[in-house]
């Protein structure tokens, strides 16, 4: 019988864990579990004796991977997956999945709401402003940057878009305004909304050279990670425009100088957020299922990203 370990130190909702263990027992496998735990060693154990592993934040390292002889496939339940040792699940012949769009509302709703809560100071009684004619630009249109657009446009804001991997037809027929150079974003829009992944390309990408191209009242939105941001020139641009604002779903690891020198200039997370919604929870948690289904039983490899 096919085994799929669901390991979750943040566990999914009851109803999520209810549908995948559903999906699998459907499908003739057996679910096991390894919720709540805090040492990664725990993790190492459960893995050598199945065939699937689903997780959500967990670190799916080459230990992991090492451990995990009979792992055929490791889907993560979301969309990031910089979480999963790519090249080492490669090595050892483990195809590495993602659940692309599932959280995408939930992340875009998130961005819009820190908007928001920003222009409107905290809703602390003082005066803020609206969202309403003022311009946002979209970095990446992907799954997250879609939807970003579609709320955005319903306050309405000016959107504009830049996509390496989007057709300008595609952004175009959505009702986005197509930028094709990253730099005239900047240089557009007052709010740009940041999601695009991890990689050796993205990293400290978003830098001083960049951010100093925004216009007056500049506020950038990054619903990514914390490494797509050049800290160094993320705090000069702090330093030397008053008018600069930054609201991010994860803390950067400048957190406390911000904190010290730039208060009420910054709106943190007190955790990544962006998929924490019941809706986002379990579309995650079946897609996975489903896809380790579809992969075990039929080859489908769609998702897959090693």
């Amino acid at each position: 019988m096919i085994k799929v370990l669901l390991a979750t130190e943040k566990p999914f909702a009851s109803v999520a864990v209810k549908g995948i263990k559903k999906i699998l027992e459907d499908a003739g496998f057996e679910l096991v579990m390894l919720e709540k735990y805090t040492d990664h060693n725990d993790l190492i154990k459960a893995v050598q004796d199945v065939n699937a592993l689903i997780i959500r934040s967990d670190n799916v390292n080459r230990q992991v991977i090492e451990a995990a002889k009979n792992l055929k496939i490791v889907v993560r339940a979301g969309a990031g997956y910089d979480n999963i040792d790519t090249v080492a699940a490669t090595e050892n012949k483990i195809v590495a999945m993602n659940t692309p769009g599932q959280n995408s509302n939930a992340v875009a709703e998130l961005a819009i709401g820190m908007m928001i809560y920003y222009i409107r100071k905290g809703f602390s009684g003082s005066a803020g402003t609206e969202l309403m004619g003022k311009t946002l630009g979209i970095h990446s249109y992907g799954n997250i940057g879609k939807h970003v657009a579609r709320i955005a446009k319903g306050f309405g804001m000016k959107v504009y878009a830049y996509s390496p991997s989007k057709p300008r037809k595609v952004i175009e027929d959505d009702g986005i305004n197509y930028i094709g150079n990253l730099e005239e974003l900047y240089s557009t829009c007052q709010f740009i909304s940041v999601s695009i992944p991890a990689n050796a390309k993205t990293i400290k990408s978003i830098n001083y050279e960049l951010l100093s191209k925004m216009t007056e009242g500049a506020t950038l939105i990054n619903t990514a990670r914390k490494e797509v941001i050049d800290e160094d020139g993320l705090l000069k641009m702090f330093a030397e425009r008053k008018d600069f604002g930054y609201l991010s779903d994860i803390a950067p690891d400048c957190k406390s100088k911000i904190e010290e020198e730039f208060a009420g200039r910054f709106f943190f997370t007190p955790k990544k957020m962006g998929a924490q919604t019941a809706e986002a929870n379990i579309n995650a948690g079946l897609a996975a299922a489903t896809q380790i289904v579809n992969f075990i039983l039929h080859g489908d490899d769609t998702f897959k990203v090693n």
